[in-house]
């Protein structure tokens, strides 16, 4: 068999890199590294104190939180469908972003909900360490979904003008990226305050 035959056979694979550009990339590895850091915070404070955490664990509502789940878990799957559809020019890129955007806002107004319920019953950060973990790591993180939602609208604008056709993928992958970091904290976040605590 010759070296082209071989090569017609078995192609070369084409090297693998990051989706987007490499400054987001230390931005997501760094943000991720903070929330690890807050994760480990908060396993240590509830193995000296379980009592605490089981308790505030009680208080909050999981049907909530499991449907802000889903949300931003429906949300990444229209983004990921986006930015396919972008790199094979295909049209509906605009419209998955918009609804992706919709989609996550089922989340903010969740989040808001609980914390104005939870602040009418008397839970603040100064309640106890298990609230004032919960309230520092879910604002820091529907902070970080705000700023997600800014990006899925700057992309989807963009797409709309005509800026992001499928020829260079580097502002919509990097955006897809930082949108998939933020859900993929909440998924380790979800069972670790609602269920496990």
């Amino acid at each position: 068999m010759s070296d082209m035959t071989k090569q017609n056979l078995f192609p070369e694979p084409h090297p693998r890199q990051l989706p987007g550009d490499i400054a987001v990339w230390i931005f997501i590895f760094a943000e991720l590294a903070v929330f690890g850091i807050m994760f480990i915070g908060f396993a240590v404070a509830r193995s000296m104190d379980p009592a605490t955490f089981h308790a505030g664990k009680e208080v909050l509502h999981p049907l909530i939180g499991l449907l802000n789940t889903a949300a931003l878990i429906t949300a990444s799957y229209l983004v990921a469908t986006a930015v396919h559809q972008l790199r094979e020019r295909r049209p509906g890129v605009q419209w998955h972003l918009w609804l992706a955007v919709a989609v996550s806002c089922i989340y903010t107004v969740g989040k808001l909900y609980e914390y104005v319920n939870l602040y009418s019953q008397g839970y603040n950060l100064g309640t106890d360490t298990f609230f004032m973990f919960y309230f520092f790591l879910t604002f820091f993180h529907f902070m970080h979904v705000i700023l997600g939602q800014v990006v899925l609208i700057v992309i989807a604008v963009k797409v709309g003008n005509g800026d992001y056709d499928g020829s260079d993928m580097n502002g919509m992958e990097s955006g897809a990226s930082y949108w998939h970091m933020v859900d993929l904290v909440w998924l380790l976040m979800f069972p670790m305050l609602y269920v496990v605590a």
